[in-house]
């Protein structure tokens, strides 16, 4: 008898936690199903990047290059690449901020609008049917870049966001139609539609663990025993 109404008392709590952890469930289940649909290198948008041969620096390229007199901020690496025919020395600096100097150490202005037109043509597939540009200072990004740091967007006719550096002058992320898709699942994935970053928060963990527990409840009532039905005669 006791081992009947414990059991009765677990299947109490299972319907109750059932109705409670039902819907986030089924949407975990759900935006779990979407974000398997396509390879994460799509979703990504790798496969719209051109391969692009990378150019040896020619042999007299002088790549030592004075920082600013009136610069103090401290440096994290300086590169050296030839950038669409062109050597290209690039500084940048811990804060993640960088800028890029010519062979004679003339710091280069930042990209211009026709400039990343042309990055965009050259190394994404479809990237010569612009549809729309507009540059966006790094405190005022779009929501689906997300990065501090002053770029491009570049829209593209089947509805892709190339962002391209304005201080880099490369293509920094590409954002196709499916890429958002699957951001707004994952931010309902992960309950958090406003950042979409946060994997550990107070309900999340919540309705994981209750998810748990009903799930527990569940495994042991499978070993219940049923009365048996009686036998109708006729």
């Amino acid at each position: 008898m006791a081992n009947q109404r414990i059991m009765q008392r677990f299947a109490k709590w299972h319907i109750w936690l059932g109705w409670l952890v039902g819907v986030p469930i089924l949407m975990w289940t759900v935006t779990g199903l979407i974000m398997v649909i396509k390879p994460i290198e799509e979703v990504r948008g790798n496969h719209l990047r051109k391969e692009v041969t990378e150019r040896a620096l020619p042999p007299d390229t002088n790549i030592s290059v004075a920082l600013p007199s009136e610069s103090t901020e401290p440096v994290r690496s300086v590169t050296t690449q030839v950038e669409r025919g062109e050597t290209v020395t690039r500084i940048t600096y811990m804060d993640g901020t960088s800028e890029r100097f010519r062979t004679n150490g003339v710091k280069m202005s930042p990209l211009s609008e026709v400039e990343a037109r042309l990055i965009v043509g050259e190394r994404i597939h479809g990237g010569d049917k612009v549809v729309s540009t507009a540059r966006y200072e790094a405190d005022a990004v779009p929501f689906d870049f997300r990065r501090p740091m002053p770029v491009w967007q570049v829209v593209l006719e089947d509805g892709t966001h190339v962002y391209v550096g304005t201080e880099t002058g490369a293509i920094e992320a590409v954002r196709t139609r499916w890429w958002r898709t699957f951001d707004f699942v994952w931010g309902l994935h992960i309950m958090d539609l406003e950042t979409r970053e946060d994997t550990s928060h107070p309900i999340l963990i919540l309705f994981a663990l209750l998810g748990v527990i009903g799930s527990l409840l569940g495994c042991v009532l499978m070993f219940r025993r049923r009365k048996a039905r009686p036998q109708v005669t006729t």
